[in-house]
């Protein structure tokens, strides 16, 4: 059944803050009862690496959600990208998700950053989004967090 909602109005424009955190209330309120679950079962995670100076070597933000630990972002500065950085992260953020249970990830990486990088440690294609400014794709990987860490590192 659908209503005419008279006086209804719509608007567009740039970011909205309260707007985003409204539609987070409404989908995370529809998520949890689709899926049994509730906010508790949600957390953030930071992994960050800084040098002698305290400047930032690189850093990794991501989630858990019931066992599934997603990654959001994962940077390591210009001059540190060949000293295995990165590698470090990305352990320590497993490790970590696996602490709080998880036992699968999931990421994306564009095709000009490090989709390579996620298959060396274990990652698996599942998809691909394609019409990336520049020609590139979106590249989304899955992983198991239940073998052995020493397997894909």
């Amino acid at each position: 059944m659908t209503h005419d909602h008279d006086g209804a109005a719509l608007s567009v424009g740039h970011g909205d803050a309260a707007l985003a955190k409204l539609l987070e209330q409404g989908l995370d309120a529809f998520n949890f009862a689709a899926t049994g679950t509730t906010a508790e079962d949600q957390g953030e995670l930071s992994v960050k690496a800084v040098d002698e100076n305290g400047d930032l070597i690189g850093g990794l933000t991501g989630w858990t959600w019931s066992g599934l630990f997603g990654i959001d972002m994962l940077w390591v500065r210009e001059g540190s990208r060949k000293d295995g950085w990165g590698s470090r992260l990305l352990r320590a953020a497993e490790d970590e998700a696996r602490r709080r249970g998880c036992d699968r990830a999931t990421v994306s990486s564009f095709t000009f950053q490090a989709p390579d990088f996620y298959r060396r440690h274990g990652y698996v294609e599942t998809g691909r989004v394609l019409g990336i400014p520049g020609g590139a794709e979106d590249v989304h990987f899955h992983k198991s967090l239940t073998r052995d860490a020493d397997e894909t590192s």
